[in-house]
């Protein structure tokens, strides 16, 4: 596959960078904490673009690949609210693109019965519930009451309910199989954003703490780790805009494996590059007012979203175990 970004997209992930930098600058992330993404941010979300980027409709939308380098910039400045459900919701949820309605999400296992636990409920109007063979839409006011959990992240509130009612149905199984995929392909895209945005955090410390005169990056073992942590961030980037580009086009491969490929590398890049990234700051970066911890924990929540690692890995051995003996002597 050959694979360029025109001008069209290069100019969008610039100006998603760019308003990134400018409204959700990083200095003062500590008073993001516990808090619903602001009205003027979500309607600001929504003029540039980000919220409609996947909406149906003519002259609305653009495409998974779009989409992944938007989340990507959203990734590595830690975004606050449920932009990916909100992004994903606005084909079946009137008002989602235009920032009138946020949506909140979830997967459910209807063979797993038990608490449930909703990221960003409390500031969320509607609640899409993605099932095996359906997605259904729930109204907020139609959710039992809620004890508040405590998250992974301090950017990412959640709820906490003793169950789901069920909803009114606004997609088949075919459109659930597409959710998920989606969902998928832009969970590593935030998690690419995650781990490059570990990287930075690390790397300027690397380049303006010193030791013994002169720069810690100018060590050889703090320049392994940040080449490692480099590593896994091309590898996940090129995994992920791989999957959004075959999403985009399925003949150019597996949708399902390559959206599951994606989402293992980079669910490890954004995991291991937030450790990485406390390492480099040493006993700064354990600490409470550092970058490192917003990065690690914000990996943790969006690896437990549309299929761990694990999850996906088995399935991948499995597809891969499948076609072996598929191919075998003995097979035909």
């Amino acid at each position: 596959m050959q694979f360029r970004f025109d001008e069209f997209q290069i100019a969008m992930r610039d100006a998603v960078r760019a308003f990134c930098t400018g409204r959700l600058a990083l200095a003062d992330i500590a008073g993001r904490e516990d808090k619903p993404a602001e009205p003027a941010l979500w309607s600001a979300l929504a003029e540039l673009g980000v919220l409609g980027i996947l909406a149906d409709g003519p002259g609305t939308g653009l495409g998974l690949v779009e989409a992944s380098l938007a989340f990507e910039e959203l990734g590595a400045h830690l975004a606050p609210g449920p932009l990916l459900w909100s992004t994903l919701g606005a084909p079946f949820v009137d008002g989602a693109a235009d920032g009138a309605v946020r949506v909140a999400g979830v997967e459910l296992d209807d063979s797993l019965p038990g608490p449930v636990v909703v990221e960003h409920a409390d500031g969320a109007d509607v609640l899409l519930v993605l099932r095996a063979d359906r997605i259904e839409l729930v109204p907020r006011a139609a959710l039992l009451p809620a004890t508040a959990g405590l998250p992974l992240d301090p950017l990412t509130p959640v709820a906490v309910f003793d169950t789901i009612p069920a909803g009114r149905v606004v997609g088949d199984a075919a459109a659930a199989r597409r959710l998920r995929n989606r969902g998928a392909i832009l969970s590593a895209a935030t998690l690419v954003g995650v781990a490059q945005g570990a990287l930075d955090t690390a790397r300027g410390y690397a380049l303006e703490r010193e030791q013994f005169g002169v720069p810690i990056g100018s060590f050889q073992a703090i320049k392994h780790i940040l080449a490692d942590m480099y590593v896994r961030v091309e590898l996940a980037r090129a995994a992920t805009y791989a999957a959004a580009a075959i999403a985009t086009d399925p003949r150019a491969g597996d949708l399902a494996h390559s959206a599951a490929a994606a989402k293992v590398l980079a669910g490890d890049a954004g995991i291991a590059n937030g450790r990485a990234a406390v390492q480099v700051l040493g006993g700064m970066g354990f600490t409470w007012d550092m970058l490192p911890h917003y990065y690690l924990k914000r990996a943790w929540v969006l690896e437990n979203g549309f299929g761990t690692a694990s999850a996906h890995a088995a399935g991948l051995g499995a597809a891969v175990a499948e076609e072996a003996l598929a191919g075998s002597p003995a097979a035909s």
